[in-house]
């Protein structure tokens, strides 16, 4: 027994300690279940939501559809709630003059009836005997179609001693007669004014233990001495309305899908035809050049398909004749480049040996040897740049993507850049993050456009030092070369991008250049999904901005660096970028660019140079290349 007695002391123990700690635990895992089926539901709302959000944005017809649904829904309602309050004021109306007609005729029938004018009678019987006669007289037959309660009251100053009776009922229960309307019972027949008033109540009938029903109720002198009371109930007058407010419920219902579906009948005719366009529009511009519309009829959706029809055949033959005249530019400039190379190959050879023994020229001669070199670098440049931007013009440059950090490429396509620099008294200054700024870009194209900007940023800087400055962000990398040279123009910054486009043709070039780098750039940029951006004002140099995705057809939202330089740099004046458009060109607001424009300095924007971005990249810079 002791050993009973203790196990059952100790298990009796644990328990209590045991749900102190399990209950805790049972709760948060009741609670994490609950969060968990709470973000599983969210999560399907907004799909759900999404997917009817998308439905809704793509379907006219749907729209219409919805529209006249909720449009003839509304007018259904209002129109009937105006019909059901007309009828039933007619009802009511109709009751009331039915009921005032009762009200009389009992009136004149009791003015006949002989006591009416006496007062009640000291032993009281033959008061009471007149007034039960009075209410059966009054009260409808048994089989009557209409039946109302009947009541003969005594004004309370009759209805003490001797008679203590308030009066005589038939449907009605004396307590739930309205106080109001007692007193103007009263106060009438204190006037001598034999009219009857009324009020609506509700009331048990046609006994006291009956269900309350809604009713009017009439109240009127007879004579001096007596009150009548009758009780009017609404009940067939409710059936009625119930009665019409669910036909003018299921008609109103059949009225709106009616119009719903006349809606979607109508909006089916005229959406088809132009869905049908859509569609075709969606397969030319695929390519498909065959697709036309088929024509019904000769009315207006008729001529929207024969429209769509001689577009299709003019857009056919356009884009045919195009490619005739793609093919055979691209066969000349191929066959060109290929004919430009042999004599090139031998001019070059010939050229090598004239540079190499230029000291053995006179004076005249080697400088002719020397330009000779120098000329045929720049030929062959010119002839490569052109191959680039036919490749581009016929759409068949291919992006090669490779995860690298910007910053090494940066350096590495500095090398040239370097080297001017040092010639010119100059250097390049770098600001690069800490951390890689990897993307997976075209290594070779990427290198071809800062090479470009770093050398035309130390060409053009007048011998002052370029900054080069690095940033990146969860979604793209971006590369901004400053120089403080002569800067760009008002208006020159939406004309750097153009080929062969110069600021000053007549200024003399000491690296040379072809004129498409810029274009190029732009191109490469493009090619990328990335943007190239200018910013430039006279006598304070310039910046090209390079903004690149991590991943190459992601969409660019801004640039983890400014257009223009630092504030600091621009004591009073304002910086106005210029947002890229979809073809290249445009202006607006750019990521990253300089903040509001001070109010005193709004007329200075003349002299701002505002930036031009298109998505591209390598270059020359402010066009000189």
């Amino acid at each position: 027994m002791k050993g009973v007695a203790t196990r059952g002391g100790s298990g009796g123990a644990a328990p209590p300690g045991g749900l102190v700690v399990a209950m805790p635990d049972a709760v948060l895992r009741l609670r994490g279940v609950a969060r968990g089926r709470a973000a599983v539901l969210q999560r399907r709302l907004a799909v759900v939501h999404g997917v009817l959000r998308a439905r809704w944005l793509r379907s006219l017809q749907l729209r219409v559809v919805t529209t006249t649904l909720i449009i003839s829904a509304i007018v259904v309602i209002v129109v009937g709630f105006f019909l059901m309050q007309q009828i039933t004021s007619d009802q009511l109306h109709a009751k009331q003059q039915q009921a005032g007609n009762v009200v009389e005729d009992g009136q004149l029938q009791a003015e006949t009836l002989p006591g009416i004018n006496s007062p009640p009678d000291a032993k009281g019987a033959p008061t009471l005997t007149f007034m039960g006669n009075l209410v059966q007289k009054l009260e409808p037959p048994a089989d009557a179609e209409n039946a109302y309660g009947v009541a003969v009251v005594l004004p309370p100053q009759y209805s003490g001693a001797p008679v203590f009776r308030p009066g005589e009922t038939a449907g009605i229960v004396y307590s739930k007669i309205p106080a109001r309307l007692k007193a103007k019972v009263a106060e009438l027949q204190k006037k001598g004014v034999n009219s009857a008033s009324f009020t609506y109540t509700s009331m048990s009938y046609p006994s006291d233990t009956s269900r309350p029903v809604p009713g009017l109720i009439y109240g009127a002198p007879a004579r001096g001495f007596y009150q009548l009371y009758y009780f009017f109930p609404l009940t067939q007058v409710q059936q009625s309305l119930s009665q019409i407010q669910r036909t003018l419920l299921l008609a109103g219902v059949a009225l709106v899908f009616l119009f719903v579906g006349i809606a979607a009948l109508v909006t089916r005719w005229v959406v088809a035809p132009v869905r049908y366009a859509a569609l075709g529009a969606k397969r030319l511009s695929a390519g498909n050049l065959d697709e036309r519309m088929p024509v019904r009829g000769v009315d207006e959706l008729a001529a929207l398909a024969m429209s769509f029809n001689d577009m299709a055949s003019s857009l056919q033959e356009k884009m045919t004749a195009l490619q005739d005249l793609s093919q055979v530019q691209r066969q000349f400039v191929s066959d060109v480049s290929h004919e430009l190379r042999t004599p090139l190959t031998t001019i070059r050879i010939a050229a090598d040996v004239l540079h190499g023994s230029r000291d053995q020229l006179d004076g005249p001669a080697a400088r002719s040897a020397e330009l000779l070199q120098s000329q045929l670098e720049r030929f062959e440049s010119l002839l490569t740049d052109l191959l680039e931007v036919s490749r581009y013009d016929a759409n068949v440059a291919v992006l090669d993507p490779e995860a690298v950090d910007v910053c090494d490429l940066v350096r590495q396509s500095a090398d040239v850049a370097q080297q001017l620099a040092e010639r010119r008294g100059a250097k390049i200054e770098f600001r690069l993050p800490a951390e890689p700024c990897v993307a997976e870009v075209d290594r070779v194209r990427v290198e071809r456009i800062l090479r470009n900007l770093l050398v035309n940023a130390v060409e053009h800087g007048e011998g002052r030092d370029a900054v080069v400055t690095v940033a990146g962000d969860s979604a793209a990398v971006a590369v901004a070369v400053r120089d403080y040279g002569i800067g760009l123009s008002v208006g020159e910054e939406r004309r750097v991008f153009e080929r062969f486009w110069r600021a000053d043709p007549a200024r003399a070039r000491t690296t040379g250049g072809t004129g498409l780098g810029l274009a190029i750039a732009l191109e490469d940029a493009r090619i990328h999904g990335g943007w190239l951006e200018a910013w430039g004002e006279s006598g304070r140099g310039s910046v090209f901005r390079l903004t690149l995705p991590r991943t190459p057809g992601m969409e660019l939202a801004g640039s983890p660096l400014p257009l223009g330089p630092d504030e600091a740099e621009l004591t009073g004046t304002v910086t106005v970028a210029a947002r890229p458009s979809a073809n290249g060109s445009g202006s607006g607001s750019g990521a990253g660019s300089d903040g509001p424009v001070p109010a005193d300095l709004v007329g200075q924007a003349g002299d701002v140079a505002a930036s031009t971005a298109t998505t591209s990249a390598s270059a020359e810079h402010a066009g000189h290349g």
